[in-house]
């Protein structure tokens, strides 16, 4: 377990997605313009990681198409490091997004056969790093077959050394809640911490209350259970002790990515904290609730300007760089 104060490395493990948008920017009489940026959200949570300051390493699979590149570029320019990501020739995931009136959203995915999904024991093996005091994973790439069952074994093994992780972060066009709910006593049994979204557990528990589906998930093995509600904070629930934080006021450009940089801002200050290495014993839910309050900040931040761009650390504060 990483001592307070000192600087404790944080491995993510995911897919990179390819977030395609409509470009009002450009007038095209003859057709749609469009513009590509880098997302997925382990990707987004690597990027803020290393934004607000943590050791982070990407445990991804690049196509060596364009978007392949272009994951790369952005990882790379946040700092983290890519040194244990696999090159192959699959291609990239990308999802046309659809943004409503309130900048919620919904996304049409081309997965199929993509390079996230296809990892193998012998390169899950090769990731391995007794150093990272957190191995943080989910979205995609936990759910997709071939590579999701693998991952689900390297997390059993990642536990001996190291806090685990897990973000739901269900995509109900892509594959069926009803997968998620049959996975998620099995992730349950790995994780330490279950981050996921109040939409997440209206599709996950669609008749059950928050309070109620924490517990189910307290007793399946997750010691901390954290909620996002959006703008109304996020419910914070660590072995059955509850409590809500507040998210600070914020003009909404749109909330891509929000989601990410709070896992994100949540990991870094418990990495910060001395409580990543282990299975949370001695975690207080003060403390959970002060690394929940510092990740509503962050993803705040995110929902300010345009895009999954997370904040970066700038000293005691957080600050959001407008060129992305």
């Amino acid at each position: 377990m990483a001592r307070p104060g000192s600087v404790a490395g944080i491995d993510v493990l995911g897919e990179c997605v390819a977030d395609i948008f409509e470009d009002h920017d450009r007038s095209d009489p003859d057709g749609l313009a469009l513009r590509a940026l880098p997302g997925g959200g382990p990707a987004n949570t690597a990027v803020a990681l290393a934004r607000l300051g943590t050791p982070t390493r990407f445990l991804g699979r690049f196509s060596t198409d364009a978007f392949g590149t272009l994951f790369r570029a952005r990882l790379s320019a946040s700092g983290v490091d890519l040194s244990a990501s696999v090159t192959t020739s699959e291609p990239s995931t990308l999802a046309v997004a659809d943004l409503d009136a309130n900048g919620q959203a919904a996304y049409t995915f081309h997965a199929d056969g993509a390079a996230d999904w296809q990892w193998t024991d012998s390169e899950l093996a090769a990731t391995r790093n007794d150093d990272a005091v957190c191995l943080h994973t989910g979205s995609l790439a936990l759910i997709r077959r071939p590579g999701g069952s693998r991952i689900e074994d390297h997390l059993a093994q990642a536990r001996e050394h190291a806090t685990v992780s897990i973000d739901p972060n269900v995509r109900p066009l892509l594959v069926a809640p009803s997968r998620y709910r049959e996975r998620l006593p099995h992730w349950c049994a790995v994780a330490d911490i279950l981050r996921l979204s109040e939409d997440d557990c209206a599709l996950l528990t669609p008749d059950t209350g928050l309070d109620e589906a924490c517990d189910t998930w307290h007793a399946a093995g997750a010691r901390l259970v954290v909620i996002t509600l959006g703008g109304n904070g996020a419910l914070v629930s660590l072995n059955g002790e509850r409590v809500t934080v507040t998210a600070p006021p914020v003009t909404v450009v749109d909330t891509v990515g929000a989601g990410d940089s709070f896992t994100a801002g949540l990991l870094h200050r418990l990495a910060a904290l001395g409580h990543l290495g282990g299975r949370l014993d001695t975690l207080p839910l003060d403390d959970a609730a002060d690394a929940c309050s510092f990740a509503a900040h962050a993803a705040a931040l995110t929902c300010s300007v345009p895009g999954a761009n997370p904040p970066w650390a700038d000293g005691s504060a957080l600050r959001i760089d407008t060129e992305g």
